[in-house]
């Protein structure tokens, strides 16, 4: 802010109450101090929730050196952020581009709305460790941006060839529990013997050992559903004493939204492990009267010492695989089990009527089911309609099209599902206790992400919570919704050297302007960038310098302790 009159203007509107504090003026830094880089003019968001300053931040090398009143002629080069903010990278806490990564490895939806580290591996499912069947099906599949097949085993592995690769963002990854039991016992529907648990906790120990923050869990997918609560518990013990992270996909959002709650936070009462709630809302109109009940719950279990927290993305409507209407029972075994009970009159007269009831408690019609992906050429025309659309192109009844199209894509089939309340979203967002991830992944327009419609999320999270509900609904200031966005999920995520400005800490910084920051990316039109994201700093180096991104690639591995 060039003056004090906007300055003051900037502080009000953030919704800081100390501002004389914010306007007292910083000391100079030595003058025989030089610096890399240096930041200068912005108002700081720190990422602590507190308010706004004022001083220009000295970059050396990765990390932040010196806060104050610097020259420009102590710094090889000058950002000037005169009128702008500056906050710590955002940190998403939710994403699933553990694969996109990849291929799209400067990360243009991430660092384009200001991420500079992605939590991946959730739901529980994580790249790695990946099986022998899983690496022989990538090498007769071209993945990789020269045709060659990307392949690796375990994490560390996987680690190097991300290295390898290069990212624009950092990334950090949790260990996906059903990737763990489709390796010991693949789809099967039942409990693990006395030998496969110990099996189980082996796999998690080693990928603890190689760098994993922790374990996550998706317990509304196969095999996900087949697992009793006992099992995780034994596996989050291992998680809880290596001080990393649990974080749920729940067993249910809809109609036992409140019982699936109660069995994530029960996990960490019984292992003190820190519970992560993936994703917190009450999902399908009839059980839209329940989100209020679950924050409650999150909220008495904090105050009884589960050091539990959610997260939650800004959008009243979800996005995941066509499989997810299937029962489980339908779907143990795998895919080639799937299709032969199909074939036989009763199963498939019993697996369409439990299609119906699903669909009816969530989302709650056809309508409200619009594909996304698919993986072959002749359905591609099917993206962007709703199942009624297609079942209407096909002349035949929805659950039978939404059949016939899970048949064709072997599964492979993606949807947005508009099943929720935008009140509920709002209160979801405002509360203390939930943190922002947009359960996104790490595309842009161009390759094979060009052939979906994928949820908004990808490309507009972060400038939506700041822009619609932070400046127009004003569901919080801005220093909380930085907070929510950085401090909150570093600690959350145990990455202490990132999502604050402190000297020492990496420099990992955002440069946007508060007034005009937004999300232009829409579910109709959804790969489109944001705007009021100016420069994004991952490691000290530019990532994107006035909203172009530059192509470097600085982006580390996050390795738990």
């Amino acid at each position: 802010m060039a003056d004090d009159l906007s300055r003051r203007r900037f502080l009000r509107e953030s919704g800081a109450a100390a501002l004389g504090a914010a306007l007292l003026p910083f000391p100079r830094i030595h003058a025989q101090m030089e610096f890399d880089l240096v930041v200068r003019g912005a108002m700081l968001i720190d990422g602590t929730g507190g308010p706004p300053w004022r001083a220009d931040i000295g970059v050396t090398g990765d990390a932040i050196a010196a806060l104050g009143s610097i020259s420009p002629e102590q710094a090889r080069r000058v950002l000037d952020a005169s009128g702008l903010a500056v906050s710590p990278g955002f940190i998403d806490t939710h994403t699933h581009s553990d694969d996109s990564i990849l291929r799209y490895p400067t990360a243009d939806s991430r660092v384009r709305q200001g991420v500079t580290t992605e939590i991946t591996g959730n739901c529980g499912s994580s790249a790695a460790p990946m099986s022998r069947a899983q690496a022989e099906r990538r090498l007769e599949e071209p993945r990789g941006p020269e045709g060659g097949p990307f392949v690796w085993t375990d994490v560390r592995s996987y680690f190097n060839l991300l290295e390898k690769t290069g990212m624009s963002v950092n990334h950090a990854l949790l260990l996906g529990h059903g990737t763990v039991r489709q390796h010991i016992v693949g789809q099967e529907d039942r409990e693990l013997t006395a030998d496969e648990l110990k099996q189980a906790i082996r796999m998690v120990e080693e990928a603890l050992d190689q760098g994993v923050i922790g374990l996550s869990t998706g317990l509304e997918y196969v095999p996900g559903r087949f697992t009793p609560p006992e099992e995780i518990a034994a596996l989050a013990h291992v998680v809880a004493r290596r001080g990393g992270l649990y974080a749920s996909h729940i067993r249910n959002e809809e109609s036992a939204l409140l019982e699936a709650l109660d069995e994530a936070i029960r996990v960490g009462r019984l292992t003190g492990v820190r519970v992560q709630v993936s994703h917190l809302k009450a999902a399908g109109r009839p059980n839209w009267g329940k989100q209020d009940a679950a924050l409650d719950l999150v909220e008495s279990a904090r105050r009884a010492g589960v050091n539990v927290l959610a997260d939650a993305y800004p959008y009243a409507a979800y996005s995941t695989g066509l499989s997810i209407f299937m029962p489980g029972w339908a779907l143990a075994g795998g895919w080639a089990e799937l299709e032969k009970r199909l074939e036989d009159a009763a199963d498939r007269a019993r697996i369409r009527k439990e299609l119906i009831g699903r669909v009816r408690r969530d989302p709650g019609d056809y309508e409200l089911i619009v594909l996304s992906s698919v993986k072959s050429e002749r359905n591609l025309p099917l993206v962007g309609k709703n199942m009624a659309q297609v079942a209407g192109s096909w002349d035949m009844e929805p659950v039978d099209a939404l059949i016939r199209l899970l048949q064709e894509e072997e599964g492979a089939a993606g949807f947005i599902g508009h099943g929720m309340n935008e009140a509920n979203v709002e209160k979801v967002l405002a509360h203390p206790l939930v943190m922002i991830g947009s359960d996104g992944y790490s595309i842009a327009p161009t390759g094979s992400a060009a052939r979906t419609r994928p949820h908004p999320r990808s490309y507009g999270t972060f400038p939506r919570v700041l822009g619609h509900y932070r400046r127009e609904k004003k569901l919080f200031d801005l220093p909380t919704a930085i907070r929510k966005m950085t401090g909150m999920p570093a600690d959350q995520a145990g990455i202490r050297d990132r999502g604050r400005i402190a000297r020492g800490m990496k420099a990992d910084l955002v440069v946007f302007d508060a007034d005009s920051i937004r999300d232009r990316s829409t579910f109709e039109d959804p790969h489109r960038y944001g705007d009021g994201i100016c420069h994004v700093l991952v490691n000290g180096v530019a990532v994107v310098e006035n909203g172009v991104h530059t192509g470097a690639r600085p982006g580390r591995i996050l390795r738990g302790m």
